[in-house]
């Protein structure tokens, strides 16, 4: 002994002995060098007498010993290391070591933390298994060589690092990966035994006593992994696959997610260096966003730079923003995006890479299995089960409500080169045509379900009626849910000459717009079909046409000068068709675009020339367009300080909507009364009658709610909480407050309006 200090032989004696002489608990040297405090007290009590040198550095470190001190400590360590079993001829064990660490790590810190955890579990009859898994690019390979290099101090028996080559063609068998590991814990090659499960016997019994970490990466599939992970001992093995390995029972999983965008230009810092990112703040954020944060993509990216120091961040962003260029240009080197996602997309059946490429073809940021069915031209159910495959192989990524599905940017971009190599134009267009034709018919249908005029006795024209929705409900979900997708479908078929078609959709959906009055696309939606209508020759039907046109640039985009071009347009229409409704709905339109511009005495004369024009026919269509014009005549006087004018009419509208339309249903005639029943509570506001103004704001906003109505309903939420503000009621300020941020999130004219009222009412609340 020198100075007190145990001989070089007792490891586990020498580090008690300088433990105690540095006055440290184990728990306190376990902080210090990151080893876990059960592998502490093993290799104290001898259960490990010979660490790996890693863990002896970090211990010798923590312990602050000097040089002398620190090679005692290694010898001794040394000194209880196993060694190989001596073998005959030129065979020797075959080390597997750990990969080298990437010393620009980014980020994941969860996922270390998560996995130092399970580390620490780790004990004598549950050796830990993780499975970390996701879709091309994520970086699964280097965060398990990090994670790896983190937790060796806490596994002094070892670590080994096995590739399996799963995206090969013939990826490792079991047999022969067994082989090495077992040529890694020293068996001689004469020593190992035939066959696999003599193999994995004799591992699993090598194993069992030792604090291993073993990384397993690339796996291909759970008969891979299976005989490779140790059946007792406080060994962790982490494996990585592209695959979900879902059928391995008693593992912890990691799905690794995108990089956060933050985290996707911090990458790029620590690759190119912070002083070209911080000259270039903008395009390095820009082209993090262009990388969709995928850090294969964000590496390939920053290496690139890297290898051209003088080159602008700004440069490389203006290439990758064209998408056709976009993958071409993620490549430094050997390193490829599309490279990457080509391993992935071989291994798969005929069917499903059929399915992924064809469902590049879906508008929107995600799609059904029916729409993918349709392009792929595959049934329903063998949809599902393609979708299925390509999620477990992370190649789309799976809604956790809804059965939908979404590739990463990258990805998408990857699969439509393979439509265009692999199928060409005609089956691509065979394909579109296809889900056009399938996604109007079943939009038609279920708009239809809107429409007051439909007879609801009537084959409902579904392409699909054993999956059609079956009531408002369920066809609003599917309008909501396929939005992206049946507007792409007018679009096609619009352009290629399919007008009839295009009428007849935009017609169902004249009844449902009126509910989704906040959606931008019915622009759109009634441009193109007032386009159909005239290639058609059909005044009567542009006239139509041209009036939701007018409507959707009023109220869904709010700008009135294209309004007032279609409106009158559309009375020329309706002139030259003889056309009195639509001559009507016109002179309202135009009414209301002029209103809205400020020019209120011609507003005022359109309104009482479509009250006379609507009075004199006595349809139901001309009813409710009367009631409609009566609606907004009243609302002009008042806003002109008439409010006992615009009182008057909005009784006579009230009046009309009690003694209901024939023909229409008392749903419909509802929503009337509502209008009405919110303008007369403003009219009596405006009177500051403010007592007899709540009762029918609060009538109209119910009425509202009820029929999912946003956009109104979040108006008439404003109007009573300017009448609650004024008659100081306590529930006035929430009412604003909830007015203000829905009107934001619907891009209403209206939401300056809740701000001032909300800002006005809190000076009054505070005296200031």
């Amino acid at each position: 002994m020198r100075g007190g200090t145990p001989s070089t032989e007792d490891f586990g004696q020498r580090l008690r002995f300088l433990r105690t002489r540095a006055g440290l608990s184990q728990e306190a040297l376990s902080h210090a060098a990151g080893v876990s405090v059960r592998a502490l007290a093993d290799m104290e009590r001898g259960r490990t007498r010979g660490p790996q040198r890693r863990t002896v550095e970090a211990l010798a470190e923590a312990l602050g010993l000097d040089g002398d001190e620190a090679s005692g400590l290694e010898a001794s360590a040394a000194q209880g290391r196993p060694r190989p079993r001596p073998v005959e001829g030129p065979s020797v064990p075959v080390p597997l070591a750990l990969p080298r660490d990437i010393q620009d790590f980014t980020a994941r810190d969860t996922a270390l933390a998560r996995l130092l955890d399970l580390a620490r579990d780790a004990g004598a009859s549950r050796p830990v298994v993780t499975v970390v898994a996701g879709q091309p690019g994520l970086g699964k390979t280097a965060f398990a060589v990090h994670a790896a290099h983190r937790l060796a101090p806490h596994f002094p028996d070892g670590q080994l690092a096995l590739d399996l080559h799963g995206m090969d063609t013939e990826p490792t068998t079991p047999r022969d990966a067994l082989a090495r590991l077992l040529s890694a814990m020293g068996v001689a090659d004469a020593a190992i035994p035939a066959g696999t499960e003599d193999r994995a016997s004799l591992w699993r019994s090598l194993a069992a006593g030792r604090r291993l970490l073993l990384l397993l990466d690339n796996a291909t599939d759970e008969t891979q992994v299976g005989p490779l992970l140790p059946g007792t001992g406080p060994s962790l093995t982490i494996v990585t696959s592209r695959q979900a390995l879902a059928g391995l029972a008693s593992v912890h999983r990691c799905d690794l997610a995108l990089l956060r965008r933050e985290e996707a230009v911090e990458l790029l810092t620590r690759i190119v260096g912070p002083e070209r990112v911080r000259a270039e703040a903008q395009a390095a954020r820009d082209l993090a966003d262009l990388c969709g944060h995928l850090p294969l993509a964000v590496r390939i990216a920053g290496q690139r730079l890297l290898s051209r120091p003088h080159e602008r961040l700004g440069k490389l962003v203006a290439r990758l923003a064209a998408e056709g260029r976009r993958l071409d240009g993620l490549q430094a080197g050997s390193l490829q995006v599309r490279a990457a996602f080509a391993l992935s997309y071989r291994q798969l059946s005929a069917d499903s890479g059929t399915f992924l490429r064809r469902a590049a073809l879906a508008a929107g940021a995600d799609f059904s299995p029916e729409t993918g069915a349709l392009l792929a031209g595959l049934s329903y159910d063998k949809a599902v089960a393609c979708a299925e495959e390509l999620t477990d192989a992370g190649l789309l990524q799976s809604d956790p409500t809804a059965e939908r599905f979404r590739f990463h940017d990258l990805l998408r971009l990857y699969a439509a080169e393979q439509v265009e190599a692999e199928d060409g134009p005609e089956a691509r267009a065979a394909a579109l045509d296809r889900t056009t034709e399938w996604m109007l018919c079943r939009a038609t249908a279920a708009a239809l379900h809107f429409d007051v005029d439909h007879d609801r006795t009537a084959p409902s024209g579904d392409p699909a009626p054993d999956t059609a929705p079956t009531g408002r409900e369920e066809a609003r979900a599917w309008l909501e849910a396929e939005r992206a997708q049946w507007l792409a479908a007018l679009r096609r078929a619009h352009d290629t000459g399919r007008h009839r078609q295009v009428l007849d959709t935009a017609k169902a959906m004249h009844w449902f717009s009126d509910r989704t009055q906040h959606w931008e696309q019915w622009v759109e939606v009634f441009r193109r079909s007032a386009d159909s209508a005239r290639a058609l020759g059909s005044r009567r039907e542009e006239a139509a046409h041209l009036n939701y046109l007018a409507w959707a640039h009023n109220l869904c985009v709010h700008d009135p000068r294209s309004a007032l071009v279609s409106a009158d347009a559309a009375l020329v229409a309706a002139r030259d068709s003889e056309d009195g409704l639509q001559e009507g709905w016109a002179l309202g339109y135009g009414a209301g675009a002029l209103h809205r511009l400020g020019r209120t005495e011609e507003a005022h004369t359109r309104l009482r020339a479509a009250a006379r024009c609507l009075a004199s026919q006595g349809s139901p269509h001309a009813r409710l367009a009367e009631l409609t014009i009566l609606n907004s005549l009243g609302t002009l006087l008042r806003q002109n300080g008439r409010p006992a004018e615009a009182l008057d009419i909005h009784r006579r509208s009230e009046q009309i909507c009690r003694a209901g339309v024939p023909g229409r249903t008392d749903e419909l005639i509802a929503l009337y009364h509502a209008v009405a029943r919110q303008q007369i509570g403003n009219d009596l506001a405006a009177l500051e009658r403010w007592p007899e103004a709540e009762p029918p704001l609060r009538q109209a906003l119910a009425s509202f709610e009820t029929a999912q109505m946003p956009a109104w309903t979040e108006q008439a939420r404003l109007d009573l909480g300017q009448v609650l503000g004024a008659m100081g009621h306590p529930e006035a300020r929430q009412t604003l407050i909830a007015a203000r941020d829905a009107l934001a999130a619907l891009r209403s004219p209206r939401q300056e309006e809740a701000a001032t009222a909300l800002a006005a009412l809190d000076r009054t609340t505070t005296g200031r």
